[in-house]
């Protein structure tokens, strides 16, 4: 169960753990209080990631209302490994409710973002800071010139974003190439077996424009642990899942139960758990550069790092993207490999280029 292996995060120089440390429940106020851990507890979680050598740690100043940064600031400096850890933080939820501009993404709240993430947090450097949900509201040159800034006045390292569309990530970092402002290096998204929605667009996107996918909610939610099945309501089993609806949104569907039982034979062949598999399968999916998990105590994080002890054998891979897939809707049809290989040139198979050519969704451009 070792994390001591790193991959450069998008386009940077940046080495981080294919498995990043959540931290969205180390606290007990605000929004996530109901499963929140307090700082001894959350303690014995942060340490022994760092046993296992990971040095990925992901927040935001909305995370228990400020707790988990404060926190993650008592931890790190405890065990001094402030130069060691890769911490990453997000800004644009509301800090203070009445207040126009304490939340958003315009230049004011960033900067105060910014300022008090780095006392919470105990330090004067963030390694990632990342906008955290679009707004629909700043420019995005606005966005992107101060991240510039902020890096060029040494109080972030990398820029990254969160929960955008991908049309949006793509103008931000044009502009920011454009302009030779501090491009961003990463975007967070949710990605699992039962919500792979990225793969439309954001995945290629990230791929050509040199943004590592950080996936949260690689569990869809606690639905691939298991621990859920199928009830008159929609769902039993004890966790945070309600039978309002999936993790994606929509009604639980036959397609997310047959999904299930595919994932239940995948890991009892493997002999490991679901949530193994389901995290190795997003961990090593093309683009991702690192899954983001959260544990409830030690135990399940050990869990959760025996995901990266094994390899996804490939025929079991296909089985899980089979169930897993959703057929492309719309204008997407159009952009499918045997579609265009068809429309290109007609009654010719389209072989893949040299990896060196082009990202594997483009193979079918002559």
């Amino acid at each position: 169960m070792s994390l001591d292996r790193y991959y450069l995060l998008g386009r940077s120089g940046l080495r981080v753990s294919r498995l990043a440390l959540g931290t969205m429940n180390f606290g007990t106020g605000g929004f996530h209080a109901a499963y929140g851990k307090t700082e001894d507890e959350s303690r014995q979680i942060f340490r022994r990631y760092l046993e296992a050598g990971g040095n990925f740690i992901d927040t935001a100043d909305f995370y228990t209302a400020g707790e988990s940064e404060r926190i993650l600031g008592t931890l790190i400096a405890e065990a001094n490994v402030r130069d060691k850890v890769v911490l990453t933080t997000k800004f644009t939820n509301s800090v203070a409710p009445g207040d126009p501009n304490a939340g958003g993404n315009g230049r004011k709240h960033m900067i105060r973002a910014v300022e008090a993430s780095l006392r919470r947090l105990r330090t004067d450097y963030i390694d990632l800071f990342m906008l955290h949900t679009w707004d629909r509201i700043t420019p995005v040159e606005e966005v992107m010139r101060t991240f510039d800034d902020l890096t060029t006045a040494g109080k972030i390292r990398y820029a990254g974003l969160s929960d955008v569309p991908s049309w949006y990530a793509a103008r931000a970092q044009t502009h920011a190439e454009a302009h030779a402002l501090a491009p961003a290096v990463s975007l967070q998204l949710p990605y699992s077996l039962i919500d792979r929605a990225i793969e439309q667009e954001h995945v290629a996107m990230g791929q050509t424009l040199g943004l590592g996918i950080t996936a949260w909610s690689p569990l869809g939610g606690g639905f691939l642990t298991g621990k859920y099945r199928p009830s008159d309501q929609g769902l039993s089993g004890e966790g945070r899942l309600s039978d309002a609806g999936s993790p994606s949104g929509s009604s639980w569907s036959e397609r997310e139960w047959r999904l299930l039982a595919a994932l239940e034979g995948v890991a009892g062949k493997l002999g490991v758990t679901m949530a193994q598999v389901a995290l190795n399968w997003v961990a090593t999916q093309p683009g991702i550069a690192a899954a983001i998990a959260g544990a409830s105590s030690v135990r399940q994080l050990d869990a959760n790092l025996g995901a990266l002890d094994f390899e996804l054998p490939a025929e079991l891979r296909a089985q899980l993207d089979e169930a897993s897939a959703v057929p492309p809707v719309s204008v997407y049809r159009m952009f499918t490999p045997g579609y265009q290989s068809w429309l290109v040139n007609p009654g010719v198979k389209v072989g893949d280029k040299p990896a060196e050519y082009a990202p594997a969704v483009q193979n079918w451009v002559a």
